[in-house]
């Protein structure tokens, strides 16, 4: 079996900023980064919440990075400058406009650009997608997601089996190495994965499963297991 080399953090930085460059959403100019021991550091201001939330994803998706600590700080130009009552009227207009969000259920709180979202969803997908209908709005400096999952009754049990025939499915070789732990809804994954982007696609499958309330993912990047 092949080991695979590990990367030096100046050539995680150099993917990291090549990532940045290819990723149309961001512009990488105004992002600073600094790399030690694999764990990668994202400075600068850019001009929208939801290009600080894809500079994130581009550092995580390079191979080699271990953890993104995001300093990016959101300053929206004079042209999206926007007061925090007209911001309210168009993240209710955007909850009301995805049909996967169950806008009724849903309060929010703006202020000063930051975007608090309350309430009570039936799945862990409607409260990740709640929060991704607002990201893109304009004048948007944050996102605080405290939407709580009432889920149907499900067994932990069945739960479990179904997140498990749910991974071999859809991320086989990742399934492998992932434990699954369920308790009142609550989903603990553990084990370690090779990518952040594995990770995610994970996470993703698991909050599908119904009856899930919560996901805790304690699993670790180490792209060289």
């Amino acid at each position: 079996m092949t080991t695979a080399t590990v990367k030096s953090d100046s050539q995680i930085k150099t993917d990291v900023l090549n990532e940045l460059k290819w990723d149309a959403r961001v512009d990488e100019t105004d992002v600073g980064v600094q790399v030690h021991d694999g764990i990668v550091t994202l400075t600068g201001n850019v001009n929208a919440y939801v290009k600080k939330v894809a500079a994130r994803e581009a550092a995580h998706r390079v191979f080699g990075v271990l953890d993104v600590v995001d300093q990016l700080q959101v300053r929206p130009s004079t042209i999206w400058a926007r007061t925090d009552e007209d911001l309210a009227r168009s993240v209710r207009e955007a909850l009301r406009l995805d049909v996967l969000v169950p806008e009724a259920g849903i309060t929010t709180t703006v202020a000063s650009g930051i975007v608090t979202l309350e309430g009570r969803v039936d799945n862990w997908t409607q409260r990740s997608d709640a929060e991704r209908a607002v990201r893109r709005l304009a004048g948007v400096r944050g996102v605080i997601n405290q939407i709580t999952v009432v889920p149907q009754k499900i067994s932990a049990a069945q739960i479990k089996n179904q997140i498990e025939e749910a991974l071999e499915r859809q991320a086989q070789r990742e399934a492998k190495r992932i434990g699954v732990a369920v308790s009142d809804g609550v989903v603990t994954l553990t084990g370690t994965v090779r990518s952040w982007s594995e990770r995610n696609a994970i996470e993703r499958v698991v909050g599908f499963s119904p009856g899930v309330r919560q996901v805790a993912d304690r699993t670790t990047v180490d792209p060289y297991v």
